[in-house]
């Protein structure tokens, strides 16, 4: 319920909306004193509309721009303090799975992710709030300098607390939507392979916006598609002018990709039904070697335009020959149109070319095979998808029927099909494949699901703060007090449901997910800030380490700062009476017990680790301690020699 304001109105909004009416391109968003967006005009706009002549002002120039822009730059930039904790208690098949879930914010999961996953990720899926006024963003503390920043980051997480709804009330203000998405875009840049693609999904309510952030980060000529997506047949009924039935599925790539980059693989029976004909290398059907686009012709594609010589019994040739007729790629009506192939091109392939006489006319056409020459059989998807199984109630059904539910524990989730229509676009077979707004989950079941079709071995990262369900809800009736907890959920049961159907005989069968959970550093404040800590402080911070943190979470906050990779199989024996993580066996050795020996410190360089890392503190002696590097350039010079 509103409360009532007891205040006469504001005539400035009033006038400002009776503007925007009547010039809807001199109001803009701006912020106040107190840094709150609001409507404002544009004064230089404004007088161009009541001049004659042209109105001097800022310069002009084709970008992008808001209020709170340079800050959410500033956001992207700004260094944190923070880490990943194990929950084990959480996860599924710890040890061994090759798959993550992240709980917490992701923004600062993915500055946690730079350098372990930088230019690794093959695909990012997103399905970001669409900024209807009935979701949420994520708002993001702009009104402090970087240290500022930095010193608040060591305290107590407080993410849940950053969301808000952008609601009709204040507008449904396109900077705050804005400032919360460019951040994030930039970081996930980052984390893209070369090759790798970045997926969203959205709607008519931030889709212009959302193709010009992503023209600026990762730039225009990198656009892939803009899909249309036939998710509600029935329509939005709610909608004031026209029931509105589809969203959007807009892709990019980090770099230019080359053509059939995001081809999807042809079914059996589509190519049975479609290449009935056979030779030595394989199926194919007969494609018109003339264009049939009459926007091109020899008026604007004279070097397509060139003659065939065909013989009476068919035989062909790109050279003239005697007796053999002239056919050029003329229509009927006498219209000059053109080929698609080229002169070199025909020449190659000449074997490819076949002749047929239709209504006594030759017709030039080409061999299109099934496979390529690689073995691939692909095809190009197309820019409007309508099939049921894209529809958002199969999204629905497939949910409920996972929770035994006719009651929507979360609304509306992405069909589990869409995604493994994506993933086929944007994926390989070892792929790492990351969703930072990852909702119920539907990505990683996606992710498991396609692999027990095919048999191939992607990896999943899904990110998702721990939003909580509304009190009156489905989802808390049920017992889920978050969003997190509902996805995590929702892919071990869907983990469960893929292992009993049939499966591909070749699939490693990870139905499994290691949970770490976003959280203050492991460190203590006068790690981070020594200069605000009296004599007191530093006498009680001999041992720098938080003392409710445990041995796996400092072994977790090692392997982000190293860069190690996080799905790593880790084993923990017992070493002269202390414990020791073996990371990949050998990729990295962590001791974080106390009274360390010499002895102790020759046993682990015996092993000859990648990495080894001990408590600062955690020596018997300084003379031990002063020794550790000493003895690992004996027995093993090329370890890296760490202590936090």
């Amino acid at each position: 319920m509103d409360k009532m304001k007891l205040h006469t109105p504001t005539l400035t909004d009033a006038n400002i909306a009776r503007l925007r009416k009547m010039f809807p391109g001199c109001v803009t968003e701006t912020r106040d004193d107190n840094g709150a967006v609001q409507m404002a005009v544009d004064f230089d706009q404004l007088r161009q509309e009541f001049s004659d002549h042209i109105v001097e002002g800022p310069q002009e120039r084709y970008h992008l721009n808001w209020p709170g822009k340079r800050e959410a730059l500033l956001m992207a930039n700004a260094p944190i303090s923070k880490t990943l904790r194990p929950a084990r208690e959480d996860s599924v098949n710890f040890d061994t799975t090759q798959n993550l879930f992240i709980e917490g914010d992701n923004l600062d999961a993915l500055k946690l992710l730079q350098e372990t996953y930088l230019g690794k990720v093959k695909m990012i899926y997103i399905d970001p709030p669409y900024n209807t006024g009935n979701d949420f963003v994520y708002r993001d503390d702009f009104a402090e300098n970087t240290e500022e920043f930095f010193r608040r980051s060591n305290q107590k997480d407080e993410s849940g607390n950053r969301l808000i709804a952008n609601a009709k009330s204040n507008g449904r203000f396109h900077s705050d939507w804005l400032g919360m998405v460019y951040p994030r875009l930039r970081l996930a840049r980052n984390l893209l392979s070369d090759d790798g693609v970045i997926i969203a999904s959205i709607d008519e309510n931030e889709i212009t916006n959302l193709r010009r952030l992503f023209d600026e980060v990762f730039g225009e000529g990198n656009l892939l598609f803009q899909i249309t997506l036939l998710c509600n047949p029935k329509g939005r009924s709610q909608d004031k002018y026209v029931a509105n039935c589809h969203e959007y599925l807009v892709g990019y790539s980090k770099q230019s990709l080359p053509k059939g980059a995001i081809n999807i693989p042809k079914e059996d029976d589509e190519i049975a039904a479609s290449y009935k004909l056979k030779d030595k290398r394989g199926r194919y059907r007969e494609i018109e070697l003339r264009n049939t686009h009459r926007e091109y012709g020899k008026y604007n594609r004279e070097n397509l335009y060139y003659p065939f010589y065909v013989s009476d019994q068919g035989r062909v040739s790109i050279d003239s020959q005697q007796g053999f007729e002239k056919i050029f790629p003329n229509w009927d009506d006498g219209f000059e149109g053109c080929w698609t192939w080229g002169v070199d091109k025909t020449r190659q392939q000449l074997d490819e070319i076949v002749t047929r006489k239709v209504k006594g006319s030759w017709k030039i056409y080409r061999k299109n095979y099934a496979e390529s020459e690689d073995g691939e059989s692909t095809k190009q998807v197309k820019s409007i998808w309508t099939e049921k199984e894209f529809h958002t109630e199969k999204g629905q059904a497939a949910f409920n029927t996972l929770f035994d539910s006719k009651d929507k524990i979360f609304q509306s989730p992405k069909s589990v099909a869409t995604i493994k229509q994506l993933l086929l676009m944007g994926s390989k077979k070892d792929s790492i494949v990351m969703d930072f707004f990852a909702g119920s989950g539907t990505t990683g079941h996606a992710v498991m699901d396609q692999n027990a079709g095919d048999g191939e071995s992607r990896k999943f990262i899904l990110i998702q703060i721990a939003q909580e369900t509304a009190t009156d809800s489905k989802a808390r009736e049920t017992g889920f007090s978050n969003i997190a907890e509902i996805s995590k959920e929702r892919i071990r049961r869907a983990g469960v449901k893929i292992l009993e159907g049939e499966c591909h005989p070749a699939w490693n069968k990870d139905v499994g997910f290691r949970v770490l959970k976003i959280d203050t550093s492991n460190m203590i404040d006068v790690y981070y800030a020594p200069d605000q800590t009296n004599q007191k402080g530093l006498f009680d911070a001999v041992d720098n380490i938080k003392p409710d943190r445990r041995p796996e979470d400092l072994l977790f906050q090692v392997l982000v700062d190293w860069g190690v990779d996080l799905t790593l199989p880790i084993r923990c024996e017992m070493v002269r009476g202390k414990t020791v993580f073996f990371v990949d066996e050998n990729a990295l050795i962590a001791c974080f017990d106390t009274d360390i020996t010499e002895d102790m410190v020759k046993d682990l360089a015996k092993y000859q680790p990648l990495r080894v890392v001990f408590r600062d503190t955690g020596f018997v002696s300084d003379a031990v301690k002063i020794n550790v590097e000493q003895i690992f350039r004996q027995l093993s010079p090329t370890t890296d020699v760490k202590s936090i």
